[in-house]
């Protein structure tokens, strides 16, 4: 890796920061020849291992992995109509097989649908096959028009997680929904992610589903990144791709689905919620290093300290920890730096005086320094790791509530939503909606919003004044 030369942009500053600290924490390369496409470092590769991990093992209870080609027949893509504009002007297609014009055109899948659902309709005979729960972690291709941004707005997207169910009854589906809803905010409260849940109007919703249900959270800038998406497909797809089972009186009858999906954008909500100004801040659960030994080297005592150290590691990485030992030949700032960019949640040092003092010196990551006793280091490590994990939950809930607003004044609107979301009262009339974009310059996210920050009573709608009026939630997105 070349060396880092300068100092990380102050995270008041965002977008420098953001863009600063991929490369310095060698989390991703953005230095690839093709626009909207990025190389994981093998330190951020093993974040983004970790991170999805965790949603292996939450879908691994009752689903199962599989794998789709990449590559989708035009005769099968352009058979859902409604789905299909709404990614027409993103496919990347392949027409050619070396020098030989194909018979049919090949699109890389933006999506996978197209690519899946024909093969359940081919796997789906009877009620007895049902349900139908499969994933795959995928790339996925889509030619942004936007301005791209590594794990947030990409050509390529690299670490797709997209899970596709298919039920005998529309209310089968809309459970599936829920329990989808549910793994997702298990997810992100073990990665310290506070999320907004809330479901998107009629005209952003997912082309083809019934109703989408988005998870959004607020962006240091006070944006909002939506880092997933559950879709009740209803029998849409079925129909088109004749997804049909036989019921127990022998007649057909199509399938309803679903369909839900996250991205590599939960990792850039991680990095995001998380770090400071002097680089990342990784929860315990997914940092590729867990405790970090920094030797004190005193020369007359150099083999005994190392010895000491390499012991200390030994007994943490029998316990299950991920552990590093530091014995370059730095200074000891130097080495603090390195790993306090890399985000790693706990450092041990130990010197001369600790070992003659039975101790280890511990500085967690989000602050504060203190001796452990060495002869019950396990317990101590495993406390002060929850500390950590405790600091970034209550910092990630107080910057949520600090960018959170109440708003019963239309003209209060583009003042809050420069600096947050605002949760307002509207009566579902896209007219009304349209004014309120106007006005605050800014978009619609969702009705039916799941949040204990804010009152979700009814009230009276922002624009027209129509009572019973839902709280939803306004605000600029990425």
């Amino acid at each position: 890796m070349e060396e880092q030369e300068g100092t990380l942009p102050q995270k008041s500053d965002f977008s420098g920061w953001y863009n600063d600290i991929l490369w310095r924490a060698e989390i991703m390369d953005v230095r690839y020849p093709v626009k909207g496409l990025y190389v994981w470092y093998p330190f951020g590769f093993s974040i983004r291992k970790r991170v999805y991990g965790i949603l292996r093992e939450l879908l691994d209870r009752d689903h199962e992995e599989a794998l789709f080609p990449l590559l989708i027949p035009e005769t099968e893509f352009m058979k859902e109509a409604e789905h299909i504009k709404g990614f027409e002007e993103e496919v990347y297609w392949v027409t050619h097989g070396g020098t030989t014009p194909l018979d049919v055109k090949l699109a890389l899948r933006p999506t996978s649908e197209t690519a899946i659902y024909p093969m359940y309709a081919l796997w789906v005979r009877s009620h007895a096959d049902l349900p139908i729960k499969i994933y795959q972690i995928v790339n996925s291709f889509r030619y942004e028009t936007k301005h791209t941004r590594p794990l947030i707005r990409l050509r390529e997207i690299t670490s797709f997680k997209e899970a596709h169910t298919v039920h005998a009854t529309w209310d089968e589906a809309e459970n599936q929904v829920e329990d989808a809803i549910a793994r997702y905010q298990e997810f992100y409260d073990r990665l310290n992610i506070p999320i907004l849940i809330s479901k998107r109007p009629d005209w952003d919703k997912f082309p083809g589903a019934d109703y989408t249900i988005a998870v959004d959270t607020i962006m240091p800038d006070g944006r909002t990144l939506q880092i997933g998406t559950v879709h009740h497909l209803g029998d849409h797809f079925s129909k088109t791709y004749h997804v049909c089972y036989e019921d127990s009186k022998g007649e057909q009858q199509y399938c309803h689905q679903t369909c839900y999906g996250i991205s590599e954008r939960s990792i850039a909500a991680l990095i995001s919620m998380h770090g400071d100004d002097r680089g990342l801040i990784l929860p315990p659960e997914v940092a590729p290093v867990q405790i970090v030994i920094v030797p004190v080297i005193m020369k007359k005592r150099e083999t005994e300290i190392n010895q000491a150290a390499e012991l200390l590691a030994k007994e943490l990485q029998d316990a299950g920890y991920r552990v590093k030992i530091d014995t370059r030949d730095m200074r000891p700032g130097a080495k603090y730096y390195y790993w306090e960019m890399k985000g790693v949640p706990l450092r041990l040092e130990i010197g001369p005086r600790d070992i003659d003092n039975g101790i280890v010196m511990a500085v967690l990551r989000t602050g504060g320094k203190e001796s452990l006793p060495r002869s019950s280091i396990i317990p101590e490590v495993e406390r002060k790791l929850k500390e950590q994990t405790d600091a970034l939950l209550n910092r990630a809930e107080n910057h949520i509530k600090d960018h959170l607003f109440m708003v019963n004044d239309a003209s209060a609107l583009p003042e809050k939503v420069l600096n947050g979301v605002a949760a307002i009262h509207w009566c579902k009339n896209r007219e009304c909606a349209d004014r309120i974009e106007e006005i605050a310059d800014a978009s619609v996210l969702g009705t039916d919003v799941r949040t204990s920050l804010i009152d979700l009573c009814t009230g009276n709608c922002i624009i027209c004044g129509k009572p019973g009026s839902l709280v939803t939630l306004v605000g600029r997105s990425y």
